[in-house]
């Protein structure tokens, strides 16, 4: 089981990989050895596992900070379609590497990964104000950066220091002591089939409406009249349609939940088009489990039998691991 992430190695991707215990693997991506191999860019990860150099993927989703990683949810939507079958919580401290002997006082330029960069800002401010500050494509790319003399420090997870024979001038460095970031593991659909329900998980779905009022309204209308709890919504403009959005919506439940399903139809029924990107455990960093939500909610009147069939199966590929 060849497991893509953005690399290269000694990033949070990687440490998010690694929190993954045995059980947490083989429920899925089934009964399998994983074989760990990093890529330059989220881009190139998904697209790994689409053309089947890969089988599954790490890949960052989401910041308590910065918000949507936009690569990977631009990368989400793309065909052939990839499903998340599992999510990883990380606490998010950075430290800021250089190479040995360097001072403070030495730093005139600093890079790090957009997100990176995001949640120490005030950070480089304050103690490096005079350094410029350069964008990589990943935190470890940026100490390997330094490795080679192209920039003065990095701002990048702890562990790099050991990749790239660098030392910390600073650690624990945030402007948010709570920073978290939200890894997701994808692969495509097909067996071994959707995680099972466990109670207390996360179903993600991608939609576009048509662009008239209250279109977006009566979107969430069909998801909070079943009683499902919406946990989150973001947008991205479609690449090829300017004016148009994807509206990327986290919701409490699996699919196989009564609610969660006859929502998911529901949506097919009246979206312009609907993206199921998976049905997984919802990863905690602290706390009990809860409770997934469910209740029948009522059909909207005018839309026709086929619609109901179509949208029928539709879930029912969904449920069954060969839809997405």
């Amino acid at each position: 089981m060849r497991v893509a992430f953005l690399g290269p190695h000694g990033t949070f991707c990687e440490q998010a990989l690694r929190t993954l215990t045995p059980a947490d693997l083989d429920a899925a991506l089934g009964d399998a050895e994983p074989s760990e191999h990093p890529l330059s860019s989220t881009t190139a990860v998904l697209d790994a596992v689409r053309r089947g150099d890969a089988d599954a993927a790490c890949v960052p989703v989401e910041n308590s900070v910065e918000g949507g990683v936009p690569a990977t949810m631009d990368g989400l939507v793309e065909q052939p379609p990839l499903v998340i079958v599992r999510e990883i919580l990380l606490r998010v401290e950075f430290a800021v590497l250089v190479r040995p002997g360097t001072t403070a006082a030495d730093v005139t330029s600093v890079a790090s990964h957009p997100h990176g960069e995001a949640q120490t800002r005030r950070w480089i401010a304050e103690h490096l104000p005079g350094a410029e500050v350069r964008l990589t494509g990943s935190t470890a790319a940026a100490a390997a950066q330094v490795a080679a003399g192209e920039v003065d420090a990095a701002v990048c997870a702890p562990v790099a220091a050991a990749h790239h024979g660098l030392e910390a001038l600073a650690t624990g460095v945030h402007d948010s002591g709570d920073a978290v970031t939200r890894f997701v593991l994808v692969r495509p659909p097909g067996p071994p089939g959707l995680p099972t329900p466990t109670g207390d998980d996360r179903t993600s779905i991608a939609a576009t409406t048509v662009n008239r009022p209250g279109a977006l309204l009566a979107v969430l209308t069909e998801i909070a009249m079943r009683g499902v709890d919406l946990t989150r919504i973001e947008s991205r403009p479609l690449q090829d349609r300017r004016g148009d959005y994807w509206f990327f919506l986290d919701g409490s439940g699996h699919v196989a939940d009564p609610a969660m399903g006859e929502a998911l139809a529901a949506l097919r029924r009246r979206c312009t088009d609907v993206r199921f990107l998976g049905s997984y455990p919802r990863a905690r960093l602290d706390g009990p489990r809860g409770d997934a939500v469910s209740g029948p909610g009522e059909q909207e009147p005018g839309q026709t039998l086929k619609d109901h069939t179509e949208a029928a199966s539709w879930v029912a590929a969904l449920r069954d691991g060969t839809g997405a």
